[in-house]
């Protein structure tokens, strides 16, 4: 009877074989499915390591998501897939605020690196170019011409045809005096006139803002003769405060039919901005010599006035003054209707060397 007890045994063997199969197989699709998820992560996420080579330009349109711009980044070959960028700016708040715009970037960088240097206010490729007050358009392509990458030829060419850069009606042919002071970024790809396009449009807004057109009629002046008249006084003015007083004389010179003998119109005319007249410039025969014309303007503004000169040539302020002269080193300038009173100073300060 003590035979009757192997069977059981040979049972209890067999379910232990099976349970160690079962934890074993387990174990192993486990292990499998795990490294399937990481490999598959890997791969969902594919990107290269480093800072990248060379450079590749980017531009980013307004309103683009990082999705979008981690797409042109994948198509430019700058990040090896969208989504390592996304991941990297998933994790940036920064990257909401993304400007559109040209950026210098290279390529295969890793997406971390990517949006660092999207970041970097340093890789914006953009041409600056700041235009002050008082620059003639002349001088405005030049500068232009050295701060982006438009040959001055091709600048020159988009002035000769203002009316295709947006410039107002009532300026007729001319661009003298239109191309707003300011400072200015431009994209790679624009060309010339859309560069000076942008500074005209940006002349109109500021024009729209003084009202320049209405006020211009209420002072019987056209709107071109409020620039020219201006840009005489940002010219000559030394100090901005004084923008109105010089308005003021040649309103009250152009009201008694006196000719203006601005110094810098004559200049102008010479093709110049600065430096001493001889005798021989002053008896030069212009359209822009004020001391041998008529009375009257000029044809054109002699510069680009600004904001304040502007609003001095509409609101002139309240004087008798038809004489002014430098009279002290901070550029201060003596204003007198009196003509005697004017060569006492104009001779004070000859002789002190302030001109």
């Amino acid at each position: 009877m003590s035979y009757a007890h192997p069977a059981p045994r040979r049972r209890r063997t067999r379910t232990v074989t099976v349970s160690v199969f079962l934890v074993l197989t387990l174990a192993l699709v486990a292990g499998v499915v795990i490294g399937a998820q990481r490999l598959l992560g890997s791969f969902g996420t594919e990107d290269y390591g480093g800072e990248g080579r060379g450079e590749v330009l980017v531009k980013v349109e307004a309103s683009q998501t990082a999705t979008q711009i981690a797409g042109t980044l994948e198509t430019m070959d700058v990040v090896k897939s969208a989504d390592a960028f996304v991941e990297a700016a998933k994790d940036d708040s920064r990257s909401r605020g993304i400007q559109p715009g040209s950026y210098r970037l290279r390529a295969q960088m890793s997406g971390q690196a990517a949006l660092a240097l999207m970041l970097d206010p340093g890789s914006r490729a953009v041409g600056t170019v700041v235009v002050t007050e008082g620059l003639s358009a002349r001088q405005v392509l030049q500068r232009v011409a050295d701060g982006t990458e438009i040959p001055l030829a091709e600048l020159e060419a988009a002035a000769a045809d203002p009316r295709s850069l947006g410039t107002p009606s009532w300026a007729g042919d001319e661009l003298e005096g239109l191309l707003f002071p300011a400072t200015y970024e431009f994209e790679p790809d624009q060309d010339a006139t859309a560069v000076l396009s942008e500074m005209v449009a940006r002349f109109g807004e500021e024009s729209r803002v003084l009202d320049l057109e209405a006020r211009a009629e209420a002072l019987g002046r056209t709107p071109y003769e409020i620039v020219t008249i201006a840009s005489l006084a940002e010219r000559e003015a030394r100090k901005p405060d004084e923008f109105a007083k010089v308005s003021r004389v040649i309103y009250n010179r152009l009201a008694v039919d006196m000719r203006l003998e601005i110094d810098a119109t004559v200049l102008f005319g010479l093709g110049r901005t600065s430096g001493a007249l001889t005798k021989a410039d002053l008896l030069k025969a212009t359209p822009y010599n004020t001391r041998l014309n008529v009375p009257g303007l000029p044809p054109t503004p002699i510069a680009s006035p600004g904001t304040a000169a502007l609003e001095a040539a509409l609101a002139p302020v309240a004087g008798d003054w038809v004489f002014y002269v430098l009279a002290a080193p901070d550029g201060t300038q003596f204003f007198t209707s009196n003509y005697d009173e004017f060569r006492r100073v104009r001779d004070e300060s000859r002789a002190a060397g302030l001109f």
